[in-house]
């Protein structure tokens, strides 16, 4: 297993536990989007990727990601099939997790043990497209 693997299993293993707290895997100028969903948008590094993470957790009570898939898909890329649990819309009272489609992905570019863009997805599929491959 590449250390790029070992790193993003590692970021996986706190964020479903719900721990969102440390950013040391990140590079001080870290590209950050929201590929779609409810709120898209794209941040360059480190204060306004976790400004952009704290809105989106405040609006949830216990939410956390799982993954189910992790692809290594060269020297830099590690794409992550992920699941929202436990969260709970603290307005809407809307349960994540319980839609049963596929969940979303994550796509990490890493260089020198640093993760230096992330892109969330909602949608599994908009992200296999993105990265030009097919499930």
């Amino acid at each position: 297993m590449s250390e790029n693997l070992d790193l993003v299993r590692s970021i996986f293993a706190a964020w479903e536990r719900g721990d969102y707290s440390s950013a040391d895997w990140a590079d001080p100028e870290i590209e950050y989007a929201l590929a779609d969903g409810p709120t898209p948008g794209h941040w360059i590094g480190l204060s306004a990727m976790a400004e952009a993470m704290r809105d989106w957790l405040s609006a949830w009570e216990g939410y956390r990601s799982e993954a189910e898939e992790f692809r290594e898909l060269d020297d830099e890329h590690v794409l992550v099939f992920l699941r929202a649990r436990g969260g709970r819309g603290k307005t809407s009272g809307l349960e994540l997790g319980q839609h049963g489609g596929p969940g979303g992905a994550a796509s990490f570019r890493l260089r020198n043990g640093k993760v230096t863009r992330l892109v969330n997805y909602f949608d599994r599929d908009r992200a296999l497209a993105d990265l030009g491959l097919e499930d």
